[in-house]
């Protein structure tokens, strides 16, 4: 009897290390995986916020909020330190990250602009509407670039070319990620009635679009230009960044 009660306790207290045990280590687990992703705070935008609005009046419309590493933009402000005597230089919107770049001195501000960051320089590409979300694309926006092409002949097999292109004509490529547009010059449709069935105006023309790029990315905007063309794509503070292949027919049909 004595036996079978020790018997009992011993398995009662087994268990009830182990459980512990078990609760220590998914804890630690949980530790690690909070560690790994670098949570930190940057400010949010709360409400829309107009161009041209003092950072005094802003800080009430924006709050901190604790994001991953990976999910936030690059130039995100943490505080509005050091920043009292500046406004914003576009309108910003619920739920977009607070950047440096969208803030600037009463006396850089341009409505419809946004000034270049340090270290880039400016480039300007002319775009058709549907290369360019239809016209809606405005300064301050961040845009994925695209160039495409078709060689003359198919792709050689050379040491610097991407073995998915070898052996075709046409290609896609998402070159850039991430790029400021500075400002975009647009006509106005040629008629006040030009809208679709939501009222919604319709551009008419091609527009004039700048970013902001180092050199050498600028020189490779400038080539596609050129030699190919440019599709942009929108960006928002949750799209994926990744390394999506160069994009021939194979990758099209598979």
């Amino acid at each position: 009897m004595k036996a079978r009660l020790f018997g009992g306790l011993a398995a009662l207290l087994l268990a009830v290390i182990g459980t512990a045990l078990l609760v220590l280590y998914v804890g630690a687990a949980d530790s690690r995986a909070q560690e790994g992703l670098e949570p930190t705070d940057v400010l949010v935008v709360s409400e829309r916020i107009p161009a041209g609005t003092s950072v005094e009046d802003i800080r009430s419309k924006v709050a901190s909020e604790s994001l991953v590493q990976s999910a936030i933009t690059p130039q995100a402000l943490t505080t509005l330190d050091g920043q009292e005597q500046k406004i914003t230089a576009v309108d910003l919107f619920p739920g977009e990250q607070l950047l440096a770049e969208r803030l600037v001195a009463p006396e850089d501000f341009a409505p419809g602009t946004v000034p270049v960051p340090d270290g880039l320089e400016e480039v300007t590409v002319l775009l058709a509407p549907e290369r360019m979300l239809a016209g809606r694309l405005k300064a301050g926006d961040s845009v994925g670039v695209h160039l495409s092409g078709e060689l003359e002949e198919e792709a050689p097999n050379f040491d610097r070319l991407p073995d998915e292109m070898v052996g075709f004509k046409q290609y896609s490529n998402l070159n850039f990620q991430n790029v400021l547009v500075i400002a975009v010059q647009q006509a106005a449709p040629e008629a006040e009635d030009s809208t679709n069935a939501e009222g919604v105006a319709m551009p008419n023309g091609s527009a004039f679009v700048t970013f902001a790029l180092n050199d050498s990315d600028a020189g490779r905007v400038i080539f596609g230009a050129e030699f190919g063309t440019i599709w942009l794509t929108k960006e928002t503070d949750t799209s994926e960044v990744a390394d999506p292949p160069v994009i021939t027919i194979p990758e099209v049909v598979k």
